[in-house]
């Protein structure tokens, strides 16, 4: 099948190389002609594990290319996906100005039959409103069903998320654009993917309800890893208790500086606002915002206290990206922290293994150095705040960064290193919800 993708950006590339992987034949379309011609030349924009292979091979084989035309992802193709930007528009909806503006460029160019699919995070609603609009501009006989086919990608995993995916969802009110969307996703028959098949309307809501709830997840185990530290209990067995209960279940229940990146601040307060609307407050998902701002907070205060007051103290950042595995830095609580630490009148140092780029493309210049290392940010440092939970941060040579640091404190937010051996090297160790004391934790792990 030839499918066009309109936006070559995280879900976009992802989408395409993917989709040229499982046979098709893709043309990932995107306005920056910069992008484009980086991408043609073998460069990707972001981190992603295994997307810059994936690509390289698709390319090779003749089944994925780039253009910054338009109609080189509209002509001869079956599928049209849009996977433009929908980001915040300041008051707490999804800003469609992207979307609009594709919809009315691909409308101009369509003739024959297409299926548009929706893969952009949009509110409900959008599918039909896209519709109208594509009506409204066609220029030329044509006919097309508008699908919404929400994605469900986690960065630093989102190759392996679309080629074994926990279901693909397609909401669509017609039975042939519904057919002509199983064929395309036909590879994932073999793995026993399930389809849910639903209007759009509901397809669109089911993006916004799973992500508000995951964000819920995590701002509840924060929540009880702050009380964790007031009562003398250690949150990892908490929360390992919690997670053996299959109705629960393990994953997010990490306690540690609150969610961020591209998807869940948005789209929290998308379905926030989205239920104000309609006269349904969702205090749940209100809720998991405020606890979620709150937690960025707590942490500055946290460090603060550790280093007894911030102001001409170093702090030595390690991990700036909001996950690990992935260069994105977009609403991450170590920007956050890096931004309040500087307002409050300290030295930031700060290192990621692949973010410190984008870091300094969004924090204001000269107010955080970037260091080449772990031990480069703490050398002189009064304290080292891990914050992504990067695996090398894992592993780090406790008695090296001991040796540069001016005093020895971690504030370990992330909870990646084991606080008996930390403290028995003579270090001033904070984490989050970790506060017990190690005999009851082994007691209870026991």
């Amino acid at each position: 099948m030839n499918v066009g993708v309109i936006g070559a950006g995280y879900v976009g590339l992802v989408t395409g190389a993917c989709l040229a992987d499982f046979g098709h034949t893709v043309t990932c379309v995107d306005a920056d002609a910069d992008r484009i011609e980086g991408l043609c030349r073998g460069a990707l924009p972001f981190h992603e594990p295994g997307a810059s292979e994936l690509v390289h091979h698709n390319v090779a084989a003749g089944r994925l290319r780039f253009s910054h035309r338009l109609k080189d992802g509209v002509a001869g193709t079956r599928v049209i996906i849009l996977a433009v930007g929908t980001p915040d528009d300041g008051a707490g909806s999804p800003d469609l100005t992207q979307l609009d503006r594709a919809i009315v460029e691909v409308a101009r160019e369509l003739d024959g039959y297409h299926v548009i699919a929706i893969k952009s995070t949009v509110p409900v609603g959008t599918n039909r409103r896209v519709s109208e609009l594509v009506r409204a501009h066609l220029l030329q006989p044509a006919r097309v069903d508008v699908v919404s086919n929400p994605e469900f990608l986690r960065e630093g995993s989102a190759v392996g998320d679309f080629m074994r995916p926990d279901r693909v969802v397609i909401g669509s009110n017609s039975a042939q654009a519904s057919a002509i969307m199983r064929d395309l996703y036909r590879p994932l028959y073999l793995i026993d993917t399930p389809v849910v098949c639903t209007d759009p309307e509901t397809a669109e809501l089911i993006k916004y309800a799973c992500n508000a709830f995951l964000a819920t997840k995590i701002s509840f185990v924060n929540e009880i890893a702050n009380l964790c530290d007031e009562v003398g209990v250690d949150v990892h067995v908490v929360a390992k208790a919690m997670g053996l209960d299959k109705r629960i279940g393990p994953k997010f229940l990490h306690a540690g500086p609150g969610f961020g990146g591209s998807c869940f601040p948005k789209d929290t307060r998308a379905l926030a606002t989205l239920g104000r609307r309609y006269g349904v407050p969702l205090r749940i998902v209100e809720s998991a915002i405020a606890v979620n701002i709150a937690q960025g907070e707590a942490v500055v205060a946290k460090v603060a206290a550790a280093v007894a007051g911030l102001a001409g103290r170093t702090i030595a950042v390690l991990g700036l990206a909001f996950k690990p595995n992935t260069s994105d830095v977009r609403e991450s609580p170590a920007i956050h922290l890096c931004i309040r630490l500087v307002e409050e009148g300290a030295i930031v140092r700060a290192f990621d293994p692949v973010a410190c780029a984008s870091a300094a493309a969004v924090i204001e210049a000269d107010a955080v150095t970037y260091a080449e290392s772990a031990y480069e940010a703490a050398d002189g440092a009064d304290a080292v705040v891990i914050m992504t939970e990067w695996n090398e941060f894992r592993s780090l040579d406790l008695h090296r960064l001991q040796g540069v640091m001016r005093d020895a404190v971690i504030v370990d937010v992330r909870n990646v290193l084991d606080p008996a051996r930390v403290r028995s090297l003579g270090f001033t160790y904070v984490a989050t919800g970790r506060r017990a004391p190690l005999v009851a934790v082994e007691r209870a792990a026991r």
